[in-house]
This record gives structure tokens, C-alpha cells and sequence, in this order.
């Protein structure tokens, strides 16, 4: 696979792109609901962290695939011009301007049904979606 590298025109464009490849990572873009239930997850997490948004996706670790043994680890490498991603890349920047509708119930923690983290014994989730649970 070959990698292309993206020069971006802003620190705005740059942090769309971070971010989305994480939602693609997490949600393999199975449908624009989960890609925007996430997205809207990673808003409701940094407001409630006073964070800004990719600074709550890279700090929080809750986002498996940044992992670097992570199964999902490679999917953060996807293709930019893939039309899944092109999906996740609208969501995100959706999200950061502030126009993206809380579709995950206000949800601040998420994870993928093949895990179980410590976190989530205590916790009932709020929301599944396309293999991922949501939790305030």
C-alpha cells in the first residue's frame, strides 16, 4: 500500500484529518450513524474534559487503534481518497464546527463489543450501534 502524504493548509484541516482517521479506525465506517454517533462521543468527551477534541481522542485512551498492537491500528492508514473515508472526513469536520447533533445521547465513552475494559464492569451503556457501546 502507499501512503500519500497530505499537505495541510491549516491546523483546523490537520485536526479533521487526525480525527477522522480515528473514527474510520474504530468504526471500519460501517454506516454514517456509528461514524456520527463517535463523532459526536469525541464532542461530548472533550466538552465534559474541557479539551479540545483532538486533544480528547489522543489523551483519553479510550480509542483502541492507537494502539500500536492493535488490530485496528492499521485502518489509520486508510487511502484518503476512499470514499468511506471521504464519509468520515465530512463527519468530522461537521463535529468540529459545531454543527453535528448529539446522536449518542450524550454518551462520553465508547468501546468496541469485542472488548472489555475495566471501566465499562460499573457502567451500563446507553447506546449499541454497529458493534460499538456507548456510555455517559
Amino acid at each position: 500500500m502507499q501512503l500519500t502524504l497530505i499537505k495541510h493548509q491549516n491546523d483546523f484541516s490537520r485536526d479533521v484529518y487526525k480525527i477522522a482517521r480515528v473514527i474510520y479506525a474504530e468504526t471500519c465506517a460501517q454506516s454514517l450513524r456509528v461514524v456520527e454517533a463517535l463523532a459526536s462521543m469525541i464532542a461530548n468527551g472533550a466538552k465534559s474534559e474541557n479539551q479540545s477534541e483532538l486533544d480528547f481522542v489522543m489523551k483519553s485512551g479510550l480509542f483502541e487503534s492507537l494502539n500500536k498492537n492493535s488490530t485496528h491500528h492499521d485502518l489509520l492508514k486508510v487511502n484518503s481518497d476512499a470514499r468511506t473515508f471521504q464519509m468520515c472526513l465530512r463527519v468530522t469536520d461537521k463535529m468540529l464546527k459545531h454543527n453535528l447533533e448529539d446522536c449518542c445521547f450524550g454518551a462520553t465513552k465508547f468501546h468496541r463489543t469485542e472488548l472489555n475494559p475495566d471501566w465499562s464492569t460499573a457502567r451500563g451503556y446507553i447506546l449499541e450501534l454497529d458493534g460499538l457501546l456507548f456510555y455517559l
